[in-house]
C-alpha cells in the first residue's frame, strides 16, 4: 500500500498553471511536515517548498511568488498550487513527509511545461 499518493501532474504551456495533491497514509504518524521536491533529467532532486504542521513554509527562491503549498492536516494531505508556469520547473516532483526522524517518499509525478 503506498503511503504517498500524489497526483495533478501533468503537460501545460508556459504561464499555464497546475495544482499537485498528495495524500498521506493513515498509517504515518505524527507528520511533522510535507513537502514537495523536484528532480529534472541530469540535476540532482531539489526542494521545492514545504510546510510544517504550523503551517510555517519553506520556498525554493526560484519558485518563491508563483509557487503556493498548503496542507490540510485532518486529511494529511499537501498540496501546491504552481502558476505562471515556465519550461524550466519541468521535472518530476515527488512528495515528501517526514516523521519520526524518517523520509517518506512518493512515487513521483511528471510534470512538463511546453514553451
Amino acid at each position: 500500500q503506498a503511503q504517498l499518493v500524489e497526483s495533478g501532474g501533468g503537460l501545460v504551456q508556459a504561464g499555464g498553471s497546475l495544482r499537485l495533491s498528495c495524500a498521506a497514509s493513515t498509517s504515518i504518524f505524527n507528520i511533522e511536515a510535507m513537502g514537495w521536491y523536484r528532480q529534472a533529467p541530469g540535476k540532482q532532486r531539489e526542494l521545492v517548498a514545504t510546510i510544517n504542521s504550523f503551517g510555517n513554509t519553506i520556498y525554493a527562491t526560484s519558485v518563491k511568488g508563483h509557487f503556493t503549498i498548503s496542507r490540510d492536516n485532518a486529511k494529511n494531505t499537501v498540496y501546491l498550487q504552481m502558476n505562471s508556469l515556465k519550461p524550466e520547473d519541468t521535472a518530476v516532483y515527488f512528495c515528501n513527509a517526514k516523521a519520526n526522524f524518517y523520509d517518506y517518499w512518493g512515487q513521483g509525478t511528471q510534470v512538463t511545461v511546453s514553451s
